[in-house]
């Protein structure tokens, strides 16, 4: 089974609208087109949560996602053995149909497989770590206002620009910050290891402080101390590396 870390957006309950809650449990594997697999159910649902005495839903829109992911892919790989052509321009059709079918449905959910992009934890502040417990085991997730969110991440896109970053960095970071400006500063951002923890031991997953090295790391790069930058990103980097690469040997 593919493990997968989880950046999503929350909004107030009065912002979406009725959503059945997101139950927890199985993962069936759908294939689409015959080629690809979403081990993802495929229920128009949504992750609920409480944050700051209010009531959030995050809309999963699975089939959405589904296509966006198999354009981006046909878009980045183009004539790639994995996915046909025809595959990909009928996801891409299907997807321009639901967009104009429902024009308020967006991905409110990015998903990593293996680890978690270390561009996500610039819009956290390193307090807003929690662990808790889920089915898998111990876990980990990061919660922050969207506002504030954005605005970590834009100052991280400055950061990195003024320490003359190349597009091949930036544009990661800048899409970041384009998808979430898509949402205004209310709601939530929240940030889950999901079952990507188990990957990791019971000490390491404990003393894990990935947003405090990301954040340590930029502050350092603003002050021009790069030898303390390049410390800081390789202690995280470092630690998601192994994860990482079961990305591109599954």
């Amino acid at each position: 089974m593919i493990r997968s870390a989880q950046l999503r957006v929350y909004m107030p309950l009065e912002r979406i609208g009725a959503f059945e809650s997101h139950l927890f449990g199985g993962r069936p594997v759908v294939r689409t087109s015959g080629e690809l697999v979403w081990a993802e159910p495929t229920t128009n649902d949504a992750f609920t949560a409480e944050w700051r005495g209010a009531s959030h839903l995050c809309p999963r829109y699975p089939r959405l996602r589904m296509l966006e992911g198999i354009v981006a892919f046909w878009r980045d790989n183009p004539g790639s053995s994995v996915l046909s052509e025809l595959a990909a321009r009928r996801a891409r059709q299907e997807l321009v149909r639901l967009h104009a079918e429902a024009p308020e449905a967006r991905s409110y959910i990015q998903s990593a497989a293996w680890h978690v992009p270390l561009r996500w934890f610039a819009a956290f502040d390193p307090e807003g770590r929690e662990m808790y417990t889920a089915s898998h085991g111990a876990s980990i997730r990061y919660r922050t206002d969207l506002g504030s969110a954005v605005q970590r991440v834009s100052r991280a896109v400055e950061i990195l620009e003024g320490a003359g970053f190349d597009d091949g960095v930036l544009d990661d970071v800048r899409d970041l910050e384009r998808w979430l400006g898509e949402f205004g500063a209310e709601g939530m951002l929240e940030l889950d290891y999901r079952d990507t923890a188990s990957l990791f031991d019971a000490a390491t997953l404990l003393l894990d402080q990935s947003a405090a090295d990301i954040a340590r790391s930029l502050a350092a790069l603003e002050h021009h101390d790069y030898e303390e930058a390049g410390l800081a990103y390789a202690q995280v980097a470092g630690r998601w590396a192994p994860a990482q690469a079961l990305a591109y040997v599954n």
